[in-house]
């Protein structure tokens, strides 16, 4: 993959704008998450985008802290006894986990694209993704979350109701109070326009 040059006009104002929602508060909490959902032999990045984006580029963090969600035995990613250092490796494994994090929930349009992490064109598309991951895992409450639980927003849960056939009967004579009442109702007085004026 051959590297670009720097970008000017237009393209440079657009990833200037993106690289301005990238969040440095938000890097802090998901490297605290990371670094206590995996273990401290994960290293930590050093601070800023490009460190974090260094951090997790060959995609070995991302995966290990998708497979932390799952139990023993149910890896989603295969993670290599070395580092890939090829460039279509570390992108395949980049692949692996985002294929892994929607297998665990997280929506597509919370996706980032492999490119996002890789080239770190958006690396707040990145943070998005691990929110996302992270807010699944606090939702689930299945044992496998570490790390403090107030780091991610619980995601909202269906809550399904059961109504038996005669409840669901009942409720087909009920007019909702917002329609009014039909006590008392009739066509008694009513009009309809003026009536036809017959000129001779």
């Amino acid at each position: 993959m051959a590297n670009k040059g720097p970008a000017y006009g237009m393209s440079r104002d657009v990833q200037s704008k993106i690289e301005k929602k990238y969040d440095d508060e938000l890097e802090d909490r998901l490297v605290e998450w990371i670094v206590a959902q995996c273990g401290a032999a994960v290293g930590r990045p050093e601070r800023g985008r490009l460190g974090f984006q260094v951090w997790l580029k060959n995609g070995i963090v991302l995966s290990r802290l998708v497979n932390s969600l799952y139990p023993d035995g149910s890896k989603p990613v295969k993670i290599p006894d070395t580092p890939p250092t090829m460039v279509f490796k570390q992108m395949e494994q980049i692949a692996q986990f985002l294929k892994a994090a929607e297998d665990y929930g997280v929506v597509k349009t919370d996706v980032f694209q492999t490119v996002d992490l890789f080239e770190a064109k958006d690396m707040a598309a990145v943070q998005r993704t691990l929110m996302a991951l992270g807010s699944l895992a606090v939702t689930k409450n299945d044992g496998h979350y570490h790390g403090d639980p107030n780091w991610f927003m619980k995601k909202a849960q269906e809550h399904k109701r059961e109504f038996t056939e005669s409840q669901l009967k009942e409720g087909k004579n009920v007019i909702g109070l917002q329609m009014g009442s039909n006590k008392g109702a009739s066509q008694a007085g009513m009009s309809y326009g003026r009536p036809r004026q017959i000129i001779s």
